[in-house]
């Protein structure tokens, strides 16, 4: 009796590829889509294109299905994200939404439909290693590695997950949408957040966050020299240096966000970079725990696109570990997420950016 998968479709062309290998390969596949979000003009999310995830379906021949994840997606991610941003920090939503809507609702319809497996189109590959445990690994080919973003999932989610596409090229995915005769299968990629489509997130937040109000505030430089008025925290992460809308005699960045003023500090690029930083909401996946005084080494990215760099991982206290890197990183961010990666390019675990220093 073939083995049982439910595919996670977002109506794109690696879902669609992921849900062929698998048939290929002589799984009992059922297509399920989840409606995650629903802006209140009625545009579906880019995560959630209930049409094209069907075409594909009925194009491949597998049962399809949706599921409503609205009220589980604005409770755990447009409202923290919110609430990050309000705070001064930057989110990583696409990773909460993974751990807390995606994995949980796709196993919860798993187990509904007696499926032993789900199965997404992430560009990763899951891997049990010799002491029980499972982990993500880098995709073969480093530009379209997803890991970063699945570093949060649990044992269990991971312990009934397929990624086929771990292994695979985006051009090589695409060339086996076309010769699969798959309507998808030149269809562009989402670039942006899937509930924030425009890319304005400061619009997002103003529209959407209950008793908030954007308030105008000073730009300081690192002395607390006041340099001109901001147009409200929110408009502002670190690192950057766009749309200030004040000009200055060498390049400026925004350097630190401060709610408890309401100023946004800028600095010349050199104060951005920093050899220290603290991390928690930690999730593990190749190992356990760090114990205290444990030197755990890994390259560690602080961000999506960061190349990553080597650094030794420490236990600081119960909840937090501190991360010293052998070369400084540039504009670590608050409420961005660091991921530990092992010689073998696997996910060690991963934690919430919260400061440089302490």
């Amino acid at each position: 009796m073939s083995k049982k998968v439910v595919v996670g479709m977002s109506g794109g062309v690696d879902s669609a590829v992921c849900a062929y290998l698998l048939k290929k390969e002589g799984y009992d596949v059922i297509g399920l889509t989840l409606r995650n979000w629903q802006s209140s003009d009625g545009e579906e999310s880019r995560c959630c294109e209930i049409d094209d995830a069907r075409c594909i379906a009925d194009h491949i021949g597998f049962p399809f299905y949706t599921f409503n994840c609205i009220s589980e997606f604005e409770q755990k991610v447009t409202k923290p994200f919110i609430c990050e941003y309000i705070n001064g920090n930057t989110p990583n939503p696409c990773i909460e939404c993974n751990r807390y809507v995606k994995w949980e609702r796709m196993l919860y319809f798993a187990n509904i439909r007696q499926a032993d497996f789900i199965a997404t189109g992430h560009y990763a590959s899951v891997i049990k290693l010799d002491n029980g445990r499972y982990t993500v690994k880098k995709a073969l080919h480093a530009a379209k590695d997803q890991t970063y973003m699945l570093y949060k999932l649990s044992q269990e989610q991971l312990s009934r997950t397929l990624m086929p596409l771990g292994k695979y090229s985006k051009d090589e995915v695409r060339e086996i949408a076309g010769n699969a005769g798959i309507i998808v299968a030149n269809k562009p990629d989402s670039q942006e957040i899937c509930f924030v489509p425009d890319g304005d997130y400061a619009g997002f937040i103003e529209r959407n966050a209950l008793d908030f109000n954007s308030v105008e505030g000073n730009f300081v430089d690192e002395e607390g020299k006041i340099l001109g008025r901001h147009k409200g925290i929110i408009h502002y992460t670190i690192g950057q240096r766009k749309g200030l809308g004040i000009a200055f005699g060498v390049p400026m960045f925004v350097k630190e966000i401060k709610t408890d003023t309401n100023e946004v500090v800028l600095s010349e690029d050199k104060a951005l970079y920093t050899d220290e930083i603290f991390v928690n909401d930690l999730n593990f996946l190749s190992i356990e725990d760090i114990k205290p005084g444990e030197e755990i080494p890994a390259r560690v990215k602080i961000r999506y696109r960061h190349d990553g760099e080597n650094a030794v991982l420490t236990r600081f206290n119960d909840d937090t570990l501190r991360i010293v890197f052998e070369n400084p990183v540039r504009a670590a961010t608050a409420g961005q997420s660091a991921v530990f990666y092992d010689d073998n390019e696997c996910v060690i675990g991963g934690g919430k950016i919260i400061r440089k220093t302490w």
